[in-house]
């Protein structure tokens, strides 16, 4: 099974009927050339790139812009469209009262499987005490998070919050907690990895793409930042395929990975087999 653990819905056709809801989200996203699209269009670019599922990231700071870019609600919308193909990550906004309460209903009535937090936008750190109450909350209900990490480029959005050291402790008071910090950290990639050899439950993606091609920068990265061995041998348990659509392709970004010369084992786990024990769908003997 192949999965896409990092994809926004921004503008996929079932959540743009509001045209005031579309602008305002393109602004916020930061998509000012893009157009809503059809889900027929996004079974096919899925297809396109040999994917079986997609997992579905929600966006919430209405604290500071008045609304969610994209609502739990809105992700529930569109996995009901095709429900055996995407996986839905709920979103809420810390700095607003309710919180908890939002994500427990996120998690109980509308059956998303984790929690989304970009805490470049919230300009929190990790240890933010109005984010303990969503990481016991996660905890106890066994949903991963999905963390942005490393650089952010949206406006209003410092990368220093993102930078991976300071999630360390996270991982320590929460040892069951199973998060990831997506983009591999970028350009932190020393303190990422630091954090994916010492902690079980930490894991990253490959939903980044800043510099050249997908083949590229993903050669830049795992074999030149990193010593060529090791991803397939310190690594290889840790590392998720992640697209980051609509900024980058899914077949770009997936044939850009199976470029690397890794062994069959090792790209089976990070198109699909990773994605499964971090999404809870499978356990590991030596994990939490």
């Amino acid at each position: 099974m192949v999965i896409d653990v990092h994809a926004h819905p921004v503008l996929f056709g079932p959540i743009c009927t509001d045209p005031e809801r579309v602008k305002f989200r393109k602004q916020a996203f930061g998509l000012y050339k893009s157009s809503p699209i059809s889900m027929e269009q996004v079974m096919a670019v899925m297809d396109h790139a040999g994917l079986d599922k997609a997992v579905l990231l929600a966006e919430d700071y209405s604290a500071s812009m008045g609304q969610p870019i994209v609502s739990n609600e809105e992700i529930r919308l569109i996995m009901d469209t095709i429900p055996d193909r995407f996986i839905g990550f709920a979103s809420v906004d810390p700095r607003q009262e309710g919180a908890e309460e939002r994500l427990e209903r996120a998690f109980k009535e509308l059956k998303l499987a984790g929690l989304k937090l970009n805490l470049s936008h919230l300009q929190m750190e990790p240890s933010d005490a109005r984010l303990k109450p969503l990481y016991a909350c996660c905890v106890k209900h066994d949903k991963p998070v999905m963390f942005h990490s490393g650089f952010s480029w949206e406006p209003d959005s410092p990368s220093k919050y993102g930078r991976p050291i300071l999630y360390e402790d996270v991982a320590v008071e929460y040892p069951e907690l199973r998060f990831c910090l997506s983009h591999l950290g970028w350009p932190w990639v020393d303190e990422l990895v630091m954090l994916l050899l010492k902690y079980p439950n930490v894991y990253t993606d490959t939903a980044t793409v800043f510099m050249d091609s997908p083949k590229n920068y993903y050669e830049q990265i795992f074999m030149k930042n990193m010593a060529p061995g090791w991803l397939q041998n310190n690594l290889m348990d840790k590392v998720m395929y992640g697209s980051n659509l609509p900024r980058f392709r899914q077949v770009r970004t997936k044939t850009g990975l199976e470029s690397l010369s890794l062994r069959p084992d090792v790209m089976r786990k990070i198109l699909g087999d990773n994605a499964k024990v971090y999404l809870g769908m499978e356990v590991r003997g030596y994990a939490y």
